[in-house]
This record gives C-alpha cells, structure tokens and sequence, in this order.
C-alpha cells in the first residue's frame, strides 16, 4: 500500500541531512509527535517569550496540539513558489527540536530564510549552532541558495550569539508587537561567498533526498547555478 510519506508520492519525506550523531530530517507523522512531546515539556523560560506568537504557551496538551496543527499546515501549503519546509533535529537517535527552512520563488532570488527552536532541556549545549549550520550547508550546497537570512528578538542572547558565531552580518532591525508590547527584532543576512570564505561547508556531512527534493520543488528553474543536484557526501570526508 502507499502512503503519503513514501518518496515516490511525497518526495520531501526523503529529505536528510546528518553530519555524526547529528541529523535534520522530515517530520514524517512519528517524529512529528515526538516533537510536540518535546515542545509540551518546555522550549523557554516561564518569562520569556522568543517568539513573535506565543504558541509556547498553555497546557502541555495545547502546546502539543498547536505543533501538530501547525506543522500539518506547513506540509499542505508547500509548492514550488513558496515552501516551508522545518525537519525534526534528531541528536544520538532522539528528537530534541526542529530547524526551518523558508523561501518564496526561490528558484529566482536564491534566498532563504531560517528559523529554529530547541526543547529547554537540550539547550546550552552547542546543539543550535550545529543544527544551524547543517542547514546552512543543505540550503548552500545543496540547494544552491545566494543568501541566506534570520532574526531573532534583541533580548534573545542564546540566538543572536549562534548567528554571530557563524558569520552572518547585521541587517537592520524591525519591531513586532509581542505580548501586546512593541520588541526589537535583529535581522541579519549571510551571503554564499561569505559563508564560503568562512569555511562554512562542513566536512563529513551526508545529504539524501536533495536530488528528489529540487525536482519536486523545482529548484533548478529557470537556471542552475552549478550547485549540487546528486545526493552525496560532502567532498573532504
């Protein structure tokens, strides 16, 4: 019988990327409740809110729920012109959080933006950096993205100091209102050749699924511009 998680049918659910114990791969429907377990334990503190919509909070059930319903949208909404695409970040065999990847006509700006957020127990401990750069690597290398963009709230050190680290440049900032007060967002823009220059592709990574994905999400129109199209392991292992 098929299903909706078999590539043939739905090519996204083939999509990994996995560098040690380390790996960003699709929510398919089992790692999907996983995660909402995870978001129902906690991703912040009582206090805080990293967040534009403060879907973090409420009863372990409402969390869980909001994670499912949301991420259930994301899958339902993907075409070629406008893509979400957020895989489960599974650390030594467990979920501990999730890493986004967000674009619009991708196939003729090259641009991606990122978003991310871990499980309060699994945090400080150098997991978000990785992750982000594994997906830095998948949009770089192996979608052939020119820029890539995140923000983060100016009075969430964890995530400013990880896109610090990994060379993104300052990019203005913007106001949202949250919890009904005006907050500062710090955007910021990482560039291929910086990234490149940096040394931001890692060694010993493996993609699957990138081949299958780029056809299905018709990356490779109207141009290629020479990045990867074959799944492999990246050169330098």
């Amino acid at each position: 019988m098929t299903t909706t998680t078999d590539v043939a049918v739905w090519p996204l659910a083939g999509l990994r990327v996995a560098q040690g114990g380390l790996e960003l791969r699709y929510l398919s429907d089992d790692l999907l409740h996983r995660l909402a377990a995870v978001a129902a334990g906690g991703v912040h503190e009582p206090d805080a809110m990293p967040f534009s919509k403060p879907w973090s909070r409420g009863t372990p059930e409402e969390v869980a729920r909001r994670v499912l319903v949301y991420q259930w949208g994301l899958r339902a909404a993907v075409t070629p012109e406008k893509w979400a695409i957020e895989l489960a970040v599974v650390l030594d065999g467990q979920v501990v959080g999730v890493q986004g990847l967000y674009t619009q006509d991708f196939a003729v700006t090259r641009e991606v933006t990122t978003g991310s957020w871990l499980g309060l127990p699994y945090q400080g401990r150098g997991t978000g950096t990785r992750m982000r750069a594994l997906i830095l690597h998948l949009a770089f290398e192996g979608f052939g993205a020119r820029v890539a963009r995140t923000d983060a709230f100016a009075d969430n050190p964890a995530s400013n100091r990880v896109t610090r680290k990994l060379g993104y440049a300052p990019d203005g900032t913007e106001a949202f209102a949250r919890d009904g007060r005006a907050a500062v967002s710090n955007r910021y823009r990482l560039d291929r050749e910086d990234w490149e220059r940096r040394g931001g592709r890692l060694d010993r990574v493996e993609l699957h699924g990138v081949a299958d994905a780029r056809r299905f999400l018709a990356v490779d129109a109207p141009a290629d511009d020479g990045a990867p199209s074959a799944d492999a392991a990246t050169p330098g292992c």
